[in-house]
């Protein structure tokens, strides 16, 4: 594959990622936000994106702010907020259309970057202060999200082993905070907050399209007035080793049991061997031939769905599965079963191939949207590492069975949670 080449330039307390592609018939701007994860501003941090999208102080309304959009052949403007490891990021992405593309000579690009600017700079402000309407409205909302992940099972049932197996680490809150933490925000705390994000956050700026470099530069520089300053940055603490597996039931009126498994692969995204782990989970339950797949769900109809997936920043893997509730004793011994035989190197040459290429198109897949090429090069920032997309590629290439086998043996199990129907005895 031909890596888009980044190039990276530092202006005063922003970094701009210039991403020079022809690839697409518009430019998009990410506007990456980053603090450690903590329970102080985890849900301030929630909050504040979509508190600053209700307006600026030249357009003081979500509806002048959409005026604007529209007038930019539509574009759009989102605003999401996750964790990467320990660190919480806060996403604006805006997608505008090339004006090279148009008959007029409306300089939509320079517009954009205005816009995004304003919103993230220069807000809309009521006595010096975040509108306490616009707060309390944006808090009903959040808090709506929050209880809308306890409505959704197999979400709530991979918060609570996060909870469970990281109790005492940052990567157990979720990236929105919970609701006590929401309903104790006020419009002058928010805003206190956002001055102290504007002075110690990381902000990068991704911008991806058909983009002269210098010219770029200079209208960000015009844009953006961020003062260079001390960036304050956590890092993610070295997961613990695990003396005993944690077993939690949690009994609810549900029809269906939530049995998710937490393990520690001691392997993040910086490191060299982790290419491997991803090659392994591929073969554990990545992916519809994985080990999880065919033999928990497939062969033993143990569960309506088995899979597995890494946390790459953190180092954990977790195994998902929705099994009947007097299934669980084998469902927990077939997936041990499964480990073990990874362990073992039970895993033939073409589960390897098949693996590697599935991932390989994985890898691709992401990369031939903005978003995704965004997300697959900020991995680099988290991390600290430098690994391009032909890189990756040539990595996942040169994995060998020897290589997974080394990884296997590194991960182990943590914690096992199990949501069942309250008729069920503990």
């Amino acid at each position: 594959m031909q890596d888009i080449i980044e190039k990276v330039a530092k202006q005063g307390g922003l970094t701009v990622h210039l991403m020079p592609t022809e690839k697409y018939k518009t430019n998009t701007l990410f506007l990456l936000i980053r603090a450690p994860l903590n329970k102080e501003t985890v849900a301030k941090r929630a909050l504040l994106g979509h508190v600053l999208q209700n307006g600026t102080s030249s357009s003081p309304s979500r509806k002048a702010l959409r005026e604007r959009l529209d007038a930019m052949y539509g574009a759009t403007l989102t605003t999401d907020v996750q964790k990467k490891g320990e660190e919480h990021v806060i996403t604006f992405m805006m997608d505008v259309a090339n004006e090279r593309f148009l008959s007029d000579s409306t300089p939509l690009f320079r517009n954009a970057l205005n816009l995004l600017a304003e919103v993230v700079t220069d807000p809309f402000l009521e006595n010096g202060l975040f509108s306490e309407q616009i707060v309390e409205q944006e808090k009903r909302s959040l808090k709506q999200r929050i209880q809308s992940v306890y409505d959704d099972k197999m979400r709530y049932a991979n918060v609570r082993v996060t909870e469970e197996m990281c109790k005492g680490e940052n990567f157990a809150l979720t990236a929105f905070g919970t609701v006590e933490e929401v309903e104790e925000i006020s419009a002058q705390s928010l805003y206190e907050y956002y001055i102290e994000l504007l002075q110690t956050n990381a902000f990068d700026l991704y911008l991806v399209g058909a983009l002269d470099q210098q010219e770029t530069l200079e209208k960000v520089k015009q844009a953006f007035e961020l003062p260079d300053r001390q960036v304050v940055v956590g890092g993610t603490t070295e997961s613990p080793q695990v003396k005993k597996v944690n077993i939690v039931h949690e009994n609810q009126d549900v029809k269906q049991g939530k049995l998710h498994l937490g393990y520690r692969t001691y392997t993040t995204y910086g490191d060299a061997d982790y290419v491997a782990v991803q090659v392994f989970n591929g073969i554990f339950g990545g992916f519809s031939h994985s080990k999880l797949f065919i033999n928990v769900r497939e062969k033993e109809s143990l569960a309506y769905y088995a899979a597995s997936r890494l946390e790459s920043h953190k180092g954990i893997m977790m195994v998902m599965s929705g099994i009947e509730f007097n299934k669980y004793d084998r469902a927990v011994d077939i997936i041990n079963e499964q480990l073990e035989a990874m362990r073992n190197g039970e895993f033939s040459e073409g589960e390897l191939e098949q693996t590697k290429a599935m991932l390989k198109n994985q890898i691709l897949e992401t990369a031939d949207v903005a978003r995704g090429l965004v997300e697959l090069h900020y991995h680099q920032v988290i991390s600290g590492s430098n690994r391009s997309l032909p890189d990756w590629l040539t990595s996942v290439d040169q994995v060998t069975k020897e290589d997974v086998i080394e990884a296997a043996n590194k991960v182990k199990l943590d914690t096992i949670y199990f949501l069942k129907g309250k008729e069920e005895s503990a």
